[in-house]
């Protein structure tokens, strides 16, 4: 018998690119951008897959003239979307905040408050500059997003923040050598939601949608847990081929790639709304992070991403986070 119900649509298959300068992890003095010249073969690779990534922009990259046209070619095809990743120690206006801002890389939310505004401000109006569209989403930089920052996004209009990483606590990374590192996100929700400005933990009804990073615990992560206090050595040889959590963030490793295929798998058995991909610019050059060293690494990182995509397009839609936003706003 006919309910008269339409039948869901497909849960959404988000692609987040975190748009920045060569190898950041080495903390470099002068950022360089050669980046932006390899950029246009994942997005080729995300449009043959019916995928539309967003271009999660710094500094540097809005500085850029060829990753600038890469951009303004993606929003006028309508195959992608441009929003905001804002690193504190390189955005004007510049406050230094330690002794080396480029080598501590302190989060935004270490720096005063009327100097975060001041950045969120100039960040935002440059890229509306230099794309001709209203930003609404963005990612803090180094994951760093707290009470105050997020009540700033919303004052400057964002409607999508993507910052928080389920299962993850970057407690142990710090910036500012005098605070007490990143933020610690284990508790936090793993699906869309509405934030409360006050306890970022829990869903709220301010107009700012989170939409997390997508991390599920492993099957190996009690034992990673009973490992916690044994031999280094055995914890990380052991953590390498049976991780504690998998995340989807592609990395160099086949327990990385059964890992991301075990979020879709998940995600679609517990009617999950969307799953989210992050990855870095750089970390699609040769050379332009720690974990693709080199041309080889590189084509095994695009054979498996072809091979995630392909599986991802026979159970997901390709959507924006904006575009996500609006159809999640309508549920």
């Amino acid at each position: 018998m006919k309910t008269g119900k339409s039948p869901l649509p497909p849960p959404a298959f988000l692609i987040t690119v975190d748009t920045e300068g060569d190898d950041l992890w080495s903390q470099p003095a002068e950022i360089a951008t050669k980046n932006a010249r390899f950029l246009p073969r994942f997005q080729a690779l995300c449009e043959k897959h019916g995928f539309r990534p967003t271009w999660l922009v710094n500094y540097e990259m809005a500085e850029c003239p060829e990753f600038v046209a890469l951009g303004r070619d993606v929003l006028a095809r309508g195959t992608g979307e441009i929003g905001m990743h804002l690193h504190g120690w390189n955005s004007p206006p510049i406050e230094p905040l330690t002794e080396d801002d480029h080598r501590h890389q302190p989060y935004l939310f270490e720096y005063p408050e009327p100097v975060m505004r001041a950045k969120i401000r100039a960040m935002t109006e440059l890229l509306e500059a230099r794309f001709q569209r209203k930003m609404v989403s963005h990612r803090a930089g180094r994951w760093g997003l707290n009470s105050t920052y997020a009540r700033l996004l919303v004052e400057a209009g964002y409607r999508i923040d993507c910052s928080v990483t389920p299962h993850l606590s970057w407690r142990a990374y710090p910036g500012d050598p005098r605070g007490s590192g990143g933020p610690d996100f284990t508790a936090f929700p793993d699906r869309p939601y509405s934030l409360d400005l006050e306890r970022l933990d829990r869903p709220g009804d301010s107009p700012l949608l989170e939409v997390p990073l997508s991390v599920i615990p492993s099957p190996y992560s009690r034992l990673n847990a009973w490992l916690e206090g044994g031999p280094s050595l055995a914890r990380r040889a052991f953590g390498r081929f049976f991780p504690p959590r998998y995340w989807l963030v592609p990395r160099d490793r086949r327990a990385n790639h059964r890992g991301m295929r075990a979020i879709l798998r998940h995600a679609l058995k517990n009617g999950w709304p969307c799953v989210e991909l992050a990855t870095h610019s750089s970390e699609l050059m040769p050379g332009g992070s720690p974990f693709f060293p080199d041309d080889k690494s590189i084509e095994r990182l695009y054979r498996r991403l072809e091979s995630l995509f392909a599986l991802a397009a026979k159970h997901f839609r390709g959507m924006t986070l904006e575009a996500f936003a609006a159809a999640f706003s309508g549920r």
